[in-house]
């Protein structure tokens, strides 16, 4: 059973996270330009009077003209928290914008989070009812049993759009789920399986119906909670545990197991033993799904059964039973019809969409996503990754369809082909790309330089790094400095990072005899001179590192300007033979994946310049996934206007054109033809127009504004800029990078050391 690494953070670097910048996790923005006064009196008064009445004279024009088809409300009173109790609406906050962020991140669905302070289920409901009329879905969560229960029951009779207990149902589907392929890959019919549930809270209970819903036999059915086995006649039993007592003479644990083919455990740690794990039938399935601790390890199960299928609710584990494979698609299916509930077909639908889909053999762009390893159905797969793409395309149709069938969709969807196609749209390309990336360099561990070690967003990082358990990391910095700054953000100061300094005599001597023999003749440099570039620049330094073969990768830049960084860096590193180096940006805004080139290097390339750089580029950006498409950007389209700075432009198309190369290119263009296909009605000559994801920028000061401005005012996510073409997987992050866009960078650095040919180390 292979162990994966599990990321740990300080309280205090979650509480920064929480509160840096902005504090909280979401915020509103506007969907509509509101630059105008002609926009103000459209989206407000008086224009905002005609969706009113339209509205007015026919309730279900809401989804048309308001935010309430795509808006879920998040709902809890805080007395359940992630099992960690009652304490309280407030506090049950941060969770909830979290699920809010997850609906966002996982399915492009806006969410609202509204803790109601009150344990009155009745007062709670009638709240619920008042608000309900703005959202298109109600998803409760971390609501104490029995209260989730009666809240959830009388919600559902009363409105009139989805109502979703996560706790609930989300784990009763992904459980089921594994429960399906559990099944086959054992050979094991569902009508003869015995089945033993320990814990009978709201998970339980919904896992259990759903369990039966699929065809488990009533009676083959054995629920236990804390004071054992819910029997027929046994004292204190509310209503829901009522329905799963069964007539039995057995009581507890160890007597009911013997001889099952399945253990459900929503319980507590460590109550399953390896003893009755033994005593269990052939071929067992074992789903321990207390958090933090399973009720037993997979590496228990497997010293006394080599036969069983183990799932947890661990991502360190493999078949991890995680909710987010599920409950923000099935959202998105049951929205997009615009369901007045989700029934019981439709959690069928996604459970069966959800087996499905870990069945089938995974596409090559998807192994790329999970970091070059193709998982095979069998015993440790069989329940898909909460990465994989596919879930976007395939479980919302699987909802919407049975929502459709079943009658309580108000909206159909004629061509369910075109909608899969659309839901790939709506998903955040560079989520998979990282993580593909990730997965990769986990395998493949790189020792990774983060120069400027004292700063404190590169300590993070680096800390960040190898907790992750994405390489080595490799501090440059003085210890007592690291020390005091891992106190700040809430570590022990015995971290075990390595740190590295010009105090290592032997590195010393060895990177100025390096630095002599290269720059002496080039630069006139005395072996003194060498001596203090390497003793008191930590660029230089660590760029020596990474030449000489003692560290696979680097990363620096946030404490000084880029060109200082470069600067620095190309003293020691030499670019690739035969390849132009320069900086490419990947932009991410509203669902569109572009490249900038050239943000870093070149101020004013040349024609010939512009045709490498858009070589490299194609080059590059296959590798994240992408069929290149290049446009050469001016202010100018095809030629109008003419002015003297749009002819070294049009020579690059030219001399691509002359080079035979493998991909599409055109220009030179305006950004908005290049991006927008409104434009290819009047340049249908083009491939490119409306299409390009590679844009050549005519010079460096455009390209940096041009990022940055999307960056800064459009809200776009960067990653970058990647520095292409040097000789070593080297990377410089902008000033003043935030922890996460380092780590980013630091990332890609690892994966370009392990996949690109850089040549012998001196």
């Amino acid at each position: 059973m292979k162990k994966n690494k599990i990321e740990h953070y300080s309280d205090k670097e979650a509480l920064d996270f929480h509160h840096n910048e902005k504090s909280g996790k979401i915020e509103i923005i506007s969907s509509k330009p509101m630059t105008t006064k002609r926009d103000l009196a459209l989206a407000y008064s008086p224009g905002v009077a005609a969706p009113v009445k339209a509205i007015s004279k026919n309730p279900d024009a809401a989804y048309d003209y308001t935010s309430k088809g795509n808006l879920v409300a998040v709902i809890s009173n805080g007395s359940a928290i992630l099992g960690m109790g009652n304490l309280g609406s407030l506090a049950s906050k941060p969770v909830m914008e979290g699920k809010a962020v997850l609906f966002k991140r996982f399915a492009d669905i806006n969410s609202i989070d509204i803790e109601i302070d009150s344990s009155d289920p009745e007062e709670i409901i009638k709240s619920i009812k008042s608000i309900s009329g703005s959202f298109g879905g109600i998803n409760l969560e971390d609501i104490a049993a029995p209260d989730c229960f009666i809240i959830e029951e009388k919600l559902k009779k009363i409105l009139d759009i989805p109502v979703f207990h996560d706790d609930q149902h989300g784990t009763a589907i992904i459980t089921t789920a594994a429960l399906l392929n559990a099944l086959d890959i054992s050979k094991k019919s569902i009508k003869k399986i015995k089945v033993v549930v320990n814990g009978a809270g709201a998970s339980a209970i919904a896992c259990t119906n759903l369990f039966k819903k699929i065809g488990v036999p009533y009676k083959n059915i054995v629920m236990l909670d804390s004071k054992g086995v819910l029997y027929k006649g046994r004292d204190n039993l509310n209503k829901w545990k009522s329905e799963h007592a069964i007539i039995t003479k057995k009581r507890r644990l160890e007597e009911v197991i013997v001889g099952a083919d399945v253990f459900l455990g929503l319980s507590s740690k460590s109550i399953l033993s390896k003893k009755m794990v033994k005593s269990m039938s052939k071929n067992p399935i074992i789903f321990a799904c207390a958090n933090p601790d399973p009720e037993i390890t997979p590496e228990e199960v497997e010293e006394v059964r080599k036969d069983a299928i183990v799932a947890t609710g661990r991502s360190d584990y493999p078949n991890q039973v995680n909710n987010l494979i599920g409950f923000p698609y099935i959202f998105r299916g049951a929205l997009d019809v615009r369901a007045r509930t989700i029934n019981e077909e439709m959690k069928i639908a996604a459970a069966n969409a959800i087996a499905s889909l870990a069945r089938e053999r995974v596409p090559d762009e998807v192994v790329a996503a999970m970091g070059g390893e193709r998982p095979t159905y069998g015993r440790d797969y069989i329940i898909p990754s909460t990465f994989d793409p596919r879930l976007m395309s395939v479980i919302p149709v699987a909802v919407a369809k049975a929502a459709i069938k079943t009658g309580v969709a108000r909206k159909k969807i004629e061509n369910l082909d075109a909608y899969a196609e659309q839901l790939k749209q709506r998903l955040d390309p560079s989520v998979t790309i990282m993580q593909g990336i990730n997965n990769q360099i986990k395998k493949n561990q790189k020792r990774v330089v983060f120069a400027d070690g004292e700063d404190e967003d590169t300590l993070k990082a680096a800390i960040a790094f190898k907790k992750g358990g994405l390489g080595i990391p490799l501090i440059i910095a003085k210890e007592e400095i690291v020390k005091k700054k891992l106190k700040e953000i809430g570590y022990s100061e015995n971290l075990n990072i390595e740190i590295i300094n010009s105090k290592n005599k032997s590195l010393k001597d060895k990177y100025v005899k390096f630095l002599f023999e290269k720059l002496h003749r080039k630069e006139g440099l005395l072996e003194r001179d060498c001596d203090k570039l390497v003793r008191n620049d930590r660029v230089i330094w660590a760029s020596c590192m990474v030449e000489c073969g003692d560290a696979d990768a680097m990363v620096t830049g946030n404490t000084r300007r880029y060109s200082s960084s470069l600067k620095k860096v190309v003293k020691v590193v030499d670019a690739r033979p035969g390849e132009i180096m320069f900086g490419l940006n990947m932009i991410i805004n509203k669902g569109k994946t572009v490249f900038l080139a050239d943000t870093t290097v070149h101020e004013y390339p040349t024609s010939k310049q512009m045709a490498e750089i858009a070589i490299s580029a194609a080059r590059v950006v296959r590798l994240f996934g992408f069929d290149p498409k290049v446009a050469f950007l001016s202010h100018s389209t095809f030629g109008q206007p003419i002015t003297s700075r749009t002819k070294h432009i049009r020579d690059a198309v030219d001399i691509l054109k002359s080079m035979n190369v493998d991909f599409n290119f055109d220009g030179d263009m305006q950004p908005d033809v290049a991006l927008s296909e409104e434009y290819k009605d009047l340049y249908p000559f083009s491939s490119i127009v409306g299409k390009a994801n590679v844009l050549v920028m005519p010079g460096q000061h455009s390209a940096a504004i041009s990022y940055k401005m999307m960056k800064t005012l459009g809200g776009a996510k960067v990653i970058g800029p990647l520095l292409i073409g040097l000789g070593r997987a080297i990377e410089i992050i902008p000033l003043r990078s935030s922890t996460s866009e380092i780590l980013n960078l630091a990332s890609v650095a690892a994966y370009s050391a392990g996949v690109i040919n850089y040549g012998k180390v001196n």
